[in-house]
Formats: C-alpha cells, structure tokens, sequence
C-alpha cells in the first residue's frame, strides 16, 4: 500500500467524497510520504490512529461548528486528534483551563475534571488544527509541510455546506483561514489564542459558546450543549 493510500484510508467515507481531489495533488503526495518518513525517526503526535479524530467523531453531513486551533499538544500523552482536547486522566493543559474559564464565565457551566472534547465533536463540532502533527516536545515543528493546504480543503468543504456554520477561530493561525469563509451565510466567531500568553488579551470574556449558540438558534439549528460534566469530578479553576 502507498504512503498515500495509508494515509487515505484513515480518513471516513464521508470527508473522503468531499476532499477526494485533494488526494492526488502533489503537495498531498508529498506530505505522505514525509510523514511516513518522519514517524520513523521521530516521535510524532498524534499517534497514526488517532490523526484523524476530529474527522472520525463528526461527520462531515452532521458538522456545524468548527473550532481551529494551531498544532497538536506536543508533550507526551497530550494530543489525540481534537483541538484543544486530551484523553481522559490526562492533566488538562494550561489553554483548555482557560477554555474551562470562559465557559464558566459565559455560561456559568462547572467546568469537568477531563479534558476530552469528545462529547462536542458527537455533537458535530469539528476540533480542527490547521497542522495536524507535530514531532514531540516542539511546537509548530510540522508547519509548513503540507498540512495547511489539506486543512484548507477541509474548511472550504465545510464552506459549501448549504446550512449555516460556525467557525470558532482561536489565534492567529486559526484566523488564517477567514477569506475561505462566505460570512454571508456563515458565522465567524474570532479571538486571540487561550494560550496563557495571549488568554487575558481578549480570549477571556470573548463569550464564543453563548454567541455560537445564539446563532444557531437563530438558524433552527440545536444548540451545543457543551456541559462536558458527565461525571460529579471537577476541575478547580481558580
């Protein structure tokens, strides 16, 4: 099997159909066979499993918000293929503290003592990066390698779709993608990263879960339910 095939069959059936004519472009080639080349030599996160997460736990007929983010936590056990999110019983990173902050803040919702999003994406929240690996413990070190014109395909499927979206746009990075956006039909909700570097710059008190939800109200669509609380474990924020 090619490094591309490989690569193809990860992804679902239905993100296939619609990103089938990214998949004999060059820079999609090419991106292939370098990460297969790297996930030789290197530890690379996500594992290969769970490199597409975000695309298998929301379908893209069920997709109505799309939060994107930057790269892939890049410490060991972090990342799993959702933006922002970590397996259960790993220790919630310092940005989705401060996710849990503002929901608390906008909603009033107790924030869980897990960090997995799992529960948004079955909702049909797409987790996105707009890189999708990254090698361990160095940030941004897949940048610029392929990852962002594969995104980019994906986002500008999402921007056909005829129902009204949400793009949740967290960082500079994240904020690359507006001009794939039609804002005519969709929503884009922006700030900066909730990064503790940038959180108190306008992330903290941006209100996007209560502004998204408000929206697809107005559209006839079911709000998220984003009490991510299943269990009476919870993190103490302050």
């Amino acid at each position: 099997m090619s490094t591309v095939d490989n690569l193809i069959k990860r992804i679902p059936a239905d993100w296939q159909k619609v990103l089938a004519d990214e998949f004999t472009k060059d820079y999609f080639v090419k991106l292939s066979n370098w990460l297969e080349l790297e996930r030789r030599v290197h530890t690379i996160f996500p594992a290969d499993g769970d490199l597409f997460s975000a695309l298998q736990l929301c379908k893209y007929s069920e997709a109505k918000v799309t939060i994107l983010g930057q790269d892939p936590y890049h410490d060991d056990g972090q990342a799993h293929g959702l933006a922002f999110s970590v397996k259960d019983d790993v220790k919630i990173p310092p940005s989705l503290r401060n996710i849990y902050k503002e929901l608390n803040s906008d909603l009033g919702i107790s924030p869980p003592g897990s960090g997995n999003l799992g529960p948004w994406a079955s909702q049909g929240i797409l987790l996105l990066n707009t890189v999708l690996t990254v090698r361990a413990h160095e940030a941004n070190s897949h940048r610029k390698k392929g990852w962002e014109e594969f995104t980019n395909a994906i986002i500008n499927a999402v921007n056909r779709k005829k129902v009204s979206h949400v793009f949740i746009l967290w960082g500079a990075n994240a904020q690359t993608k507006i001009d794939l956006i039609n804002e005519k039909r969709h929503r884009i909700i922006k700030s900066v990263h909730p990064s503790p570097l940038s959180a108190s710059r306008g992330f903290l008190g941006s209100k996007p879960f209560s502004l998204c939800n408000a929206f697809l109200s107005e559209n006839g669509q079911q709000e998220i339910n984003w009490n991510l609380s299943g269990s009476n474990q919870q993190l103490e924020l302050f």
